[in-house]
């Protein structure tokens, strides 16, 4: 695998990333709330940790051949992306805010990793786009290691946007409370949208 290769990776990599959705929305609800910035971004990096060894191990492989499992997971990212975006819209935060999600730093990183590891974005990317930079022939390094090297490059990448988000969402959102939640607002509603199209899209698709 040469450095060609990686660096056309992160390309298309960081682009995925640095579209606001799930991800950005819990870690600049972490930011605002205050220390739980690192902790949240832990977990959303080790949700994709899990995606890279299941990956690395074939699975995703299985998973992109097996239409049933594959709506499965799609269906439960959806929705679980419907749930937290309804959640976010009905209680956004505010600067400061105390409660659990400041103070139980096992469920800040649990919900973290369940937002990653159930989202959508994150099951294209292993499952469409992770794939064709994969080199079968010609290469010394066997395929599971090339998957793990990608898998851990996306995680290096996640780790640096995300922590660059809810620190900067700390510093400049914290002494603008209605614009706060306003961003929250705005990604409450992006969550909600995204989880309902793509559940009517994979739900139509079985009619």
């Amino acid at each position: 695998m040469n450095s060609a290769t990686l660096l056309s990776f992160l390309a298309v990599d960081l682009l995925l990333v640095c579209v606001p959705g799930a991800d950005w929305a819990y870690t600049i609800a972490a930011g605002l709330r205050g220390r739980s910035v690192l902790t949240a971004v832990a977990g959303l990096v080790s949700g994709y940790g899990l995606h890279t060894a299941l990956a690395t191990a074939g699975l995703a492989v299985l998973v992109a051949g097996s239409p049933v499992l594959l709506t499965a997971l799609t269906v439960a990212g959806a929705g679980y992306l419907v749930w937290l975006g309804w959640a976010v819209l009905r209680r956004p935060a505010a600067p400061g805010a105390d409660d659990a999600l400041s103070t139980d730093a096992r469920r800040v990183f649990l919900r973290g990793a369940a937002i990653s590891g159930l989202n959508p974005k994150g099951l294209l990317l292993y499952l469409s786009v992770l794939p064709q930079f994969l080199t079968v022939r010609g290469d010394h390094l066997p395929v599971p290691m090339q998957t793990a090297t990608l898998g851990l490059l996306h995680m290096a990448a996640c780790a640096a946007v995300y922590l660059t988000a809810g620190v900067l969402a700390r510093a400049v959102l914290t002494a603008r409370p209605a614009a706060a939640r306003a961003v929250t607002r705005t990604s409450g509603a992006a969550m909600l949208g995204i989880g309902a199209f793509l559940l009517v899209e994979r739900l139509a698709t079985l009619s």
